[in-house]
Parts: structure tokens; sequence; C-alpha cells
């Protein structure tokens, strides 16, 4: 660890800062293996609903900063795909 007071602080933020990040790709990708799993089921009105929540989380990731606005457009592209039936 760090000896400057200063520098410690920045390790502990950089960690929380992860940790965020990491629970928003996380439940992202929770998201998306729920609605492929709808998708393939056949179940319309729950790959609807997915997709809503997949698309939310998205852009609440793209807008904290842990996903580039690049990636988002990407996987809210690819999401739309799979629930109308072209999986990707």
């Amino acid at each position: 660890m760090a000896n400057i007071a200063s520098q410690k602080k920045r390790i502990l933020r950089s960690e929380r800062e992860r940790l965020e990040n990491k629970r928003y790709t996380s439940s992202i990708k929770t998201y998306f293996r729920r609605l492929e799993a709808a998708a393939s089921s056949g179940d319309d009105a729950k790959a609807g609903e997915e997709l809503r929540l997949l698309q939310k989380t998205i852009d609440k990731a793209v807008k904290r900063g842990a996903l580039h606005k690049n990636t988002g457009a990407r996987k809210k592209a690819r999401a739309v795909r799979v629930r109308r039936g072209s999986a990707a």
C-alpha cells in the first residue's frame, strides 16, 4: 500500500468504483441471459419485460461511466435482435 495519504484514498476510491462497474456489467450479463431464455421459450411478454430491464440497466451503466456509449449501443442492438428471433 502507498505511503502518501492521498494515494491511499485514491486506492480505496478506485476499488469502490471497480466494484460498482462490476455490479453493472454482471447485472447486464444476467439480464441478457434471462432475455435469451425468454426469447427461446417463446414467451413474448416475458422477453419484452427482460428487454426493457436490460436496456434500462445498459443506459444507467453508460451514464455512470461503467460502459462506453458505443458498447452500450452495441449491446442494446444485439438484445433487440435476440428478442426478434434472429439470434446474434
